[in-house]
């Protein structure tokens, strides 16, 4: 192999197999001497990749953790393998996976071949996967095409649909994804109506960067607390939940918000819910965690006829 390059990632990829290889291998995989070899270890170094040399009769050399995180080489099968993970989890907004999954996911499916994204595309389509929660799933490519927009700074359209079911067109400059857990929002400013808007990901369709860029504004409050005051006054939505667990606080689910420890032990929860009553008090019940209700007073009344209608159920059995 007299190309360099191409022998250099042909090496760095056989490096990132977890185990050590000595110097005479390599050098018979990639059909060049031990000088070679030892002369590409020492571009790898130079490049930042943390390659360790052992001595000796079984001596060879591996690849190993650094202080900085050096480019991948993937091959097919590990290329197509992240790509649907990362698509999977992405797609329903697993509690988890943040902002920079999408990111990575981004990042891969732009230089994914045409042959593997297919082949990523064809698995996902033969997958159903068995989730919690509203079934709010969503489009990766959506994703990965906002949040592309949204590191290139490269203003976006299309098309939305409301909570009410009416549908509109939007011209907007991207600023941020924020998950909660549940749902994937989009932090943008509206040309159209010149101002910033929250807008749920799942309800967006037929996202088409213009190629037009444009100079970041300022975001009056953290993207997090925007789309939180979004939930807590936006259409459609939101009431104000207090609960108090009968446990510590690291034992209550992310999903439900941030514990707060209470002195006579147990913990409080407060945040801004957009579900119906019926389905929150049943993924209440799901937690296995003894819970108050402390407001409003419509989900505590929610929850005691779900337990009335429960233990009738298992009376009945």
């Amino acid at each position: 192999m007299t190309d360099t390059p191409a022998r250099l990632l042909t090496l760095l990829s056989l490096l990132q197999t977890p185990r050590e290889w000595p110097g005479s291998e390599l050098a018979d995989r990639l059909g060049v001497s031990s000088r070679t070899i030892r002369r590409d270890i020492d571009r790898l170094r130079d490049l930042g990749y943390p390659v360790e040399a052992t001595l000796g009769a079984e001596g060879g050399y591996r690849l190993v953790a650094g202080a900085a995180m050096p480019p991948l080489v993937l091959d097919d099968e590990e290329a197509v393998a992240i790509a649907v993970g990362l698509r999977a989890g992405a797609g329903h907004a697993i509690e988890g996976v943040e902002e920079a999954s999408v990111r990575a996911l981004a990042k891969l499916e732009q230089v994914l071949p045409s042959r593997l994204r297919h082949r990523v595309s064809s698995l996902q389509s033969a997958t159903v996967a068995l989730t919690r929660g509203d079934g709010a799933s969503i489009d990766p490519r959506t994703l990965t095409t906002i949040a592309s927009a949204t590191a290139g700074q490269e203003r976006l359209r299309f098309a939305y649909r409301a909570a009410d079911g009416v549908g509109t067109r939007r011209l907007v400059e991207p600023n941020r994804l924020v998950s909660t857990g549940r749902r994937w929002y989009l932090v943008a400013f509206d040309l159209d109506r010149d101002d910033w808007r929250t807008f749920r990901v799942d309800r967006v369709s037929e996202p088409f960067p213009t190629g037009a860029r444009f100079a970041p504004r300022e975001l009056p409050m953290d993207a997090v607390a925007f789309v939180e005051r979004g939930l807590r006054h936006g259409p459609g939505a939101t009431y104000e939940v207090e609960l108090r667990f009968a446990t510590a606080p690291e034992a209550v689910p992310g999903w439900v918000g941030v514990a707060e420890a209470e002195p006579g032990g147990g913990c409080r929860v407060r945040f801004a819910c957009g579900d119906a009553p019926e389905w929150l008090a049943a993924r209440l019940a799901l937690t296995g965690l003894p819970f108050t209700v402390v407001s409003p007073a419509s989900l505590a009344a929610t929850a005691r006829a779900l337990g009335t209608r429960l233990t009738a159920s298992a009376a009945a059995s």
